[in-house]
C-alpha cells in the first residue's frame, strides 16, 4: 500500500481532548478563579502565538530537506504539532465553559464558598488547610482541591465551628471547620 494512505499513528485525530482533565459534573458550570482563567488565557495565547509558529517553522524546514520516513525533525515536529493543537483545543473548550468566580466576594465570610481557603481539623485533631478552587487549577502540592472533590463537596456551606461528615474509603469521618478565609477585594 502507498505511503499516502497510511496514518503516522495508530491514534484518531478527533481523540478525547479532555483525557487529562477532571471531569465536571452533569450539568454543571466550570467554575474558575479569574487569576486561573488568567493563566489559561496565557497559555492558550502562548501556544497560538509563540510555540506553534515556531514548530510550524522548524517541520517545514525539515520537510524540505527531503526523506520524510527517517526525518527526525520532522516526526518529532508533526508529534509535537498534534499535542499543541490537542493542547489549543483542549483549553478553547475549557475556557469557552468557564464560569469566572471571585473568591474576593465573600471577604470576611465565615460560610464556604468556591474560592475559600479552610482550615479544619479531623477526628485525631490533626489540622489541615486547602483552598478550593476550580478543576483547571487546582495544585494539590499547594493545598489546592477542586471543587468537586469529596473534601470540597463535604465542606462547601459550613461554616466556621459547624461540623461536617466525609465519606471515605474507610467510613465516615467527621471534620470539623475551624476558620474560613477569602482573599481581600483588588482595587483597581
Amino acid at each position: 500500500m502507498s505511503k499516502a494512505f497510511t496514518r503516522e499513528t495508530d491514534a484518531p485525530d478527533d481523540e478525547d481532548d479532555d483525557i487529562a482533565a477532571a471531569p465536571l459534573p452533569s450539568g454543571s458550570k466550570n467554575y474558575i478563579t479569574p487569576q486561573g482563567y488568567r493563566r489559561l488565557r496565557e497559555e492558550l495565547l502562548a501556544l497560538i502565538d509563540v510555540e506553534r509558529p515556531k514548530v510550524v517553522e522548524i517541520v517545514s524546514w525539515a520537510a524540505s530537506n527531503g526523506d520524510r520516513s527517517e526525518n527526525g525533525d520532522y516526526l518529532y515536529g508533526k508529534k509535537r504539532l498534534r499535542e499543541i493543537d490537542r493542547r489549543i483545543r483542549f483549553l478553547t473548550k475549557r475556557l469557552d465553559i468557564a464560569e469566572v468566580a471571585d473568591p474576593s466576594a465573600h471577604h470576611g465570610s465565615d460560610q464556604v464558598f468556591f474560592g475559600a481557603t479552610v482550615t479544619y481539623a479531623n477526628s485525631r485533631g490533626e489540622e489541615r488547610t486547602i483552598t478550593i478552587k476550580g478543576v483547571d487549577e487546582v495544585d494539590a502540592l499547594q493545598g489546592e482541591v477542586s471543587w468537586v472533590a469529596p473534601i470540597a463537596r463535604a465542606l462547601l456551606k459550613a461554616r466556621e465551628g459547624d461540623e461536617v461528615q466525609l465519606m471515605t474509603p474507610g467510613g465516615p469521618e467527621r471534620l470539623e471547620v475551624i476558620e474560613v478565609r477569602y482573599p481581600a477585594p483588588q482595587r483597581d
